[in-house]
């Protein structure tokens, strides 16, 4: 059994009572888990698979596959203040699919977690901005090696790197944009 300190970037429902999670995590990048029972009523893990919380997994590798197997669950970072407003949550869900276009399964990607753990704190007692959202697509063009200059060169040059994602990425990078005010 693997333990590593983790965000939760996706879930969805995979039979009645399990879920498939995405994290992001610090030394294993993008990692699909399966969370058996976690949707029972009397789970360990009832009510801790939310969106945007910092925990501590503990995994067990696949037999096969890329889909790791979810044994326990414990927050470090439940991050409970995001869900009190729609253009938080509007934030964060842009910030996490720009890094899931970018990021590789089983990279380690220490930098690229930190900065999302940064932006969601940050995003837990503050209201998105229009320069905290160019300043974390600068930087993760940076953590990616792209030159970039100018403040819709960071999601362009993102967006070439990723082609198949691009379309998708700038609609919901309008979207957040256009309910932002600049500071």
């Amino acid at each position: 059994m693997d333990k590593t300190q983790a965000i939760l970037v996706g879930r969805r429902s995979i039979s009645e009572s399990s879920l498939l999670v995405t994290w992001l995590s610090r030394d294993l990048g993008l990692l699909r888990t399966r969370a058996r029972g976690a949707l029972r009523a009397r789970s360990a893990m009832a009510g801790r698979l939310d969106l945007f919380v910092s925990a501590e997994i503990a995994i067990t590798p696949p037999l096969r596959g890329e889909t790791w197997t979810l044994c326990e669950v414990d927050w470090s970072q439940p991050r409970l203040g995001l869900r009190q407003d729609y253009l938080k949550v509007l934030a964060a869900s842009y910030l996490v699919r720009l890094l899931q276009a970018v990021v590789e399964p089983m990279a380690s990607v220490a930098e690229l977690h930190d900065l999302l753990s940064k932006a969601l704190d940050y995003l837990e007692s503050h209201p998105p901005s229009l320069r905290m959202v160019q300043r974390f697509e600068w930087r993760v063009a940076q953590d990616l090696g792209l030159s970039v200059e100018g403040t819709e060169a960071p999601a362009q040059a993102i967006g070439q790197l990723m082609p198949h994602l691009h379309d998708a990425l700038l609609v919901q990078r309008r979207d957040l944009l256009s309910r932002l005010v600049a500071p």
